[in-house]
């Protein structure tokens, strides 16, 4: 029987890992299945491009891994019984159960409600394609002088704020930060970053918490109300109880504990990678929720799940966080290197020449999902001993 590596979601770092599977591992000894809930692969990190209005390139996972040996499977996770190996699922074709040897966890995160008085009922969000689109809708709805306020001053705050700037002029757009402005960056990139915001028109209230949000805006902190048509919450992300609820060792946050291979330090056919993963990074601190983070922790799990297999040595990828790239519209940005404690350094990179960079990114991370198999070696690795199933094959 073959051994059966089953990769929950698709995003930047299941996608990724589930073709570098595919590449290295022989398909007469393994069978690799993808289970995603969406039929299409989503470009997160551009997300607040199309709740702006812009158009993105559909990617179907069908087309993504033809011809890959990897089978997908449309289904919503539902459970996951470690200690049996296998995962509940549902879809169109009705409940299932998927029987595994090893699992990898790439589910990724949503966006965090903070348990703030109605942020699930009047506020939206840029964490998914569903909720981008709605978003959308109601942006096209505003007329001219429309306000929009955009709560959070991290990445995706600013991406957030930045883009229906420069995208709706007409409109009157506002960011929350519950701190200083880009305190995180260098002084001369919060300076950047500020003249970028002058330029864009946007109001930036600072040290303003926001505790509750209603259908015409949102109360701060220190009981200032704040008008907004539209209150878009991008203040942080969070990853779905699911993993806590199977019994997997967690962190406060949810993530699941890995060793240094993105092993569960309790369940050892159990993987995960992207923002899923409480990982510690060089610096002994964890790594923060980034592609660049599922980009290094998908290597790090798919390197180890194919040395395990094939009795190779284990890789080191290292696990360090280089810097944040922001884009400020599309046609600036800030690129902020950070030193081995995650504290900015002087040097940064804006303008223009930050921006080609970041789009660079973008479009190379989504190359690398589209072409899974691209530089397949000739002959793929074999497993060190026949495969067999460590349990029962779960009920088709």
């Amino acid at each position: 029987m073959k051994h059966r590596i089953v990769v929950l979601g698709a995003g930047y770092a299941g996608a990724f890992a589930a073709g570098t599977l595919a590449r290295r591992l022989s398909p007469l000894d393994v069978e690799i299945t993808v289970v995603n809930a969406l039929p299409e692969f989503v470009e997160r990190m551009r997300l607040h491009q199309l709740a702006s209005g812009q158009d993105l390139a559909v990617r179907r996972l069908a087309d993504v891994f033809a011809g890959s040996g990897v089978r997908l499977r449309l289904a919503r996770v539902t459970g996951i019984d470690p200690e049996r190996g296998t995962v509940a699922v549902t879809g169109d074709d009705g409940d299932d159960e998927l029987g595994y040897d090893t699992l990898l966890y790439t589910l990724g995160s949503s966006v965090a409600r903070h348990a703030v008085p109605g942020v699930a009922e009047h506020a939206f969000d840029v964490a998914g394609p569903s909720s981008a689109l709605r978003l959308r809708e109601r942006l096209a709805g505003l007329g001219e002088g429309g306000t929009v306020l955009v709560v959070g001053e991290g990445l995706t705050g600013i991406e957030t704020a930045t883009e229906f700037a420069e995208s709706r002029p007409d409109l009157s757009i506002a960011l929350a930060a519950r701190g200083e402005l880009g305190a995180w960056l260098s002084p001369q990139a919060r300076r950047h970053l500020r003249r970028a915001c002058d330029r864009f028109g946007i109001t930036v209230h600072e040290h303003t918490g926001i505790e509750a949000v209603g259908p015409t805006g949102a109360v701060a902190a220190d009981g200032r109300s704040i008008p907004a048509d539209v209150t878009v919450w991008t203040a942080g992300f969070a990853v779905h109880p699911l993993a806590a609820a199977s019994g997997l060792e967690v962190a406060g946050t949810g993530q699941i504990v890995v060793d240094g291979t993105m092993r569960s330090v309790s369940h050892p056919d159990v993987y995960a990678a992207g923002d899923c993963a409480h990982v510690i990074g060089e610096n002994g601190r964890p790594l923060p929720m980034s592609c660049a983070s599922a980009g290094f922790t998908a290597m790090q799990a798919t390197g180890a799940i194919v040395a395990r297999l094939t009795g190779a040595k284990l890789p080191e990828v290292g696990m360090k966080y280089y810097g944040n790239h922001i884009s400020l519209g599309r046609r600036d940005a800030i690129f902020q290197m950070v030193d081995g404690q995650a504290r900015s350094k002087s040097w940064y990179l804006g303008g223009r020449a930050a921006a080609r960079l970041k789009s660079g990114i973008v479009r190379s991370a989504a190359w690398s999902v589209g072409h899974p198999t691209f530089g397949a070696p000739g002959r793929r690795r074999r497993l060190v001993a026949a495969p067999v199933a460590a349990r029962p094959t779960a009920a088709a």
